[in-house]
């Protein structure tokens, strides 16, 4: 069994903390927050308390570290964590810099440390089951892809919270939801090319944008379109359109209760056909995946190049937010 620290007990490092519990696979044996108040929700989960970073990690009882912490912390965090030999899942994004993730990145594999990122759509089963598909080539060439991860979770929040920084999320949405849907896309078309993004403010006090539209266009030749909404109550789709028919996902509920999906498959030549999908966790699915990984029984689902390449373009995205014009992605062959 994996025993790992949980770096941060806000919203969703409790939730993560939660269903941990009773886990055969992964223990929660420390907590570490900043907040000295938080330590009553660590002796509720029955682990050990600290408000120091350092000595989470080298604490010899600490296997691994499951960071939920703000956005811009999280590169120097995995670096120390990976140094440390822990082995290190980090909330998404991973980093907000092409720079930050490789070195991150190279610092996990330098220690033989596995790196995992909360990205839990991956693990839904019907969006396992559409990779699935389009690898398998019954989708044909893939064409386009159109996306929407919508909430309003965040309206309630104050507007001091780090999730509404400009610092930490940067384009609004984007990192509440909208990269979520880019990392589906990268895995699916391949490294983005191009970005055009436009935010705005238009149905709540979140100064830093409620609505996002965004545009990417891959070197597969393939697009992406992206919505992503913090004003209007939640809405989950994502479709692949390809030469040989399409399928498209729709959540009934959000990932953090979910209630199961819909699965609507239109191959060409062939009856439509609907799948009902039952409820099924996939953020605990993804945190086995990890714990799996740092065990050596299977290789983490989510490839390094693509974690990479989704931080590549999600860069791209908020320089394109900045300057209202297209950008192109630096994938390691641009300065």
């Amino acid at each position: 069994m994996l025993k790992a620290a949980i770096i941060g007990l806000g919203w969703w490092g409790r939730t993560i903390a939660g269903l941990l519990k009773g886990n055969s696979k992964l223990s929660l044996v420390k907590c570490v927050d900043l907040s000295p108040a938080a330590g009553q929700v660590a002796a509720e989960l029955g682990t050990t308390f600290t408000t120091d970073f350092s000595a989470a990690i080298n604490d010899p009882a600490v296997q691994a570290v499951i960071l939920c912490t703000p956005h811009s912390q999280h590169c120097e965090q995995i670096v120390q964590a990976a140094n440390a030999k822990k082995h290190v899942f980090c909330e998404k994004p991973l980093s907000l810099s092409r720079a930050d993730v490789l070195k991150a990145v190279a610092a996990c594999n330098a220690n033989g440390v596995a790196l995992a990122v909360g990205h839990e759509k991956r693990f839904e089963p019907p969006i396992v089951e559409l990779f699935r598909m389009a690898a398998a080539g019954e989708l044909g060439t893939l064409l386009q892809v159109e996306a929407n991860f919508s909430q309003d979770k965040f309206v309630s929040m104050a507007a001091d919270n780090w999730r509404l920084s400009e610092k930490e999320a940067p384009a609004g949405p984007m990192t509440a939801t909208g990269v979520h849907l880019l990392d589906l896309s990268v895995g699916l078309l391949g490294p983005a090319e191009s970005v055009c993004v436009r935010v705005r403010q238009l149905g709540s006090g979140l100064k830093n944008g409620d609505t996002l539209g965004l545009l990417v266009g891959h070197r597969s030749g393939g697009n992406s379109l992206i919505s992503a909404i913090l004003a209007t109550p939640f809405e989950g789709r994502f479709a692949v359109y390809g030469s040989k028919g399409w399928a498209d996902v729709r959540d009934k509920a959000h990932p953090e209760a979910p209630q199961g999906w819909v699965l609507t498959v239109n191959s060409r030549n062939r009856e439509k056909t609907v799948r009902e999908y039952p409820p099924a966790n996939a953020v605990l699915a993804n945190l086995e995946a990890f714990a799996d990984a740092a065990a050596g029984r299977a290789p983490y689902p989510v490839p390094q190049e693509q974690m990479s390449a989704n931080i590549s373009a999600l860069e791209a995205v908020f320089r394109s937010a900045r300057s209202g014009n297209i950008e192109i992605v630096n994938n390691g062959d641009r300065q």
